[in-house]
C-alpha cells in the first residue's frame, strides 16, 4: 500500500503545521509530509520547516498576473511531488474552481469557529466580541465557497465569564493542534464517508 503524500499550505506562523509534523513524528499520522508550500515571503511557517527539516517552496503571487495562473502553478508543483492530500494550515488564499476540482474530497482546512459561524478571518475576537458563550474548532472539507465544505470533526470550547481573549485564542489554538491531526488520520486510513454535506466516520 502506498505512502499516503501530504502537502501542507500555510501563509503566517505555522502553529498547524508544527503540529502536524510532530504528529506525524510521533507516529500518530501514517503519511509522508513532502512540503510546504507557502506564499508570503515572511511567513514564519518557513523557519519552522527549515528547524523541521522539511522542504519548503515560496512561491509568490507577484509572478502570476491572475489567482487562477497561481493555482496552475501550485498545483503543478503538488502534482510532481505525487501529492495525495493537501492541508491548509493558515493559508490565506481562496483557492480557484481549477485548484479544488482537481483535489476533491483531498484538500482539508482548519477553522477556528463552529462552522457556519463566524467564517472569514479574525472569527476568535469576533466570537469572543459577540459575546458568545461558546465557539470552538471546525476541520473541513474545502470546497468552491469559504469555510463551507462538509465538516469532518468540530468541538467546542467554552467562553467562561473573565475570560481574556488572550486565554481564548490559547485554547482555541491547543484544540486545533489536535483536532487537525486526527481529521488528517481519519483521512489516510480512509475512514470518512462522504455523503452530500455529511461525513461520517466508518
Amino acid at each position: 500500500m502506498r505512502i499516503v503524500n501530504i502537502a501542507v499550505l500555510a501563509s503566517g506562523k505555522g502553529s498547524n503545521f508544527e503540529a502536524i509534523v510532530n504528529a506525524q513524528r510521533r507516529g500518530q499520522i501514517r503519511a509522508e509530509i513532502k512540503l510546504l508550500l507557502v506564499d508570503k515571503v515572511k511567513a514564519f511557517a518557513r523557519q519552522k520547516a527549515k528547524r523541521l527539516g522539511v522542504r519548503e517552496i515560496f512561491l509568490s503571487p507577484k509572478d502570476y498576473p491572475t489567482s487562477l495562473e497561481f493555482d496552475r502553478a501550485a498545483v503543478k508543483i503538488l502534482k510532481s511531488e505525487k501529492i495525495d492530500l493537501v492541508v491548509l494550515a493558515g493559508y490565506l488564499r481562496i483557492l480557484s474552481p481549477y485548484f479544488i476540482k482537481k483535489y476533491k474530497n483531498r484538500i482539508l482546512n482548519i477553522h477556528p469557529a463552529l462552522l457556519p459561524s463566524f467564517k472569514g478571518i479574525d472569527s476568535i475576537q469576533r466570537a469572543f466580541e459577540y459575546g458568545c458563550k461558546i465557539t470552538g474548532v471546525t476541520v473541513h472539507l474545502v470546497d468552491e465557497k469559504v469555510d463551507h465544505g462538509p465538516i469532518i470533526l468540530q468541538e467546542p470550547v467554552w467562553i467562561k465569564k473573565g475570560m481574556s481573549l488572550e486565554l481564548l485564542e490559547k485554547k482555541i489554538h491547543h484544540l486545533e493542534h489536535k483536532l487537525y491531526p486526527l481529521a488528517i488520520r481519519l483521512f489516510i486510513q480512509k475512514k470518512l464517508k462522504i455523503k452530500g454535506r455529511n461525513v461520517s466516520t466508518i
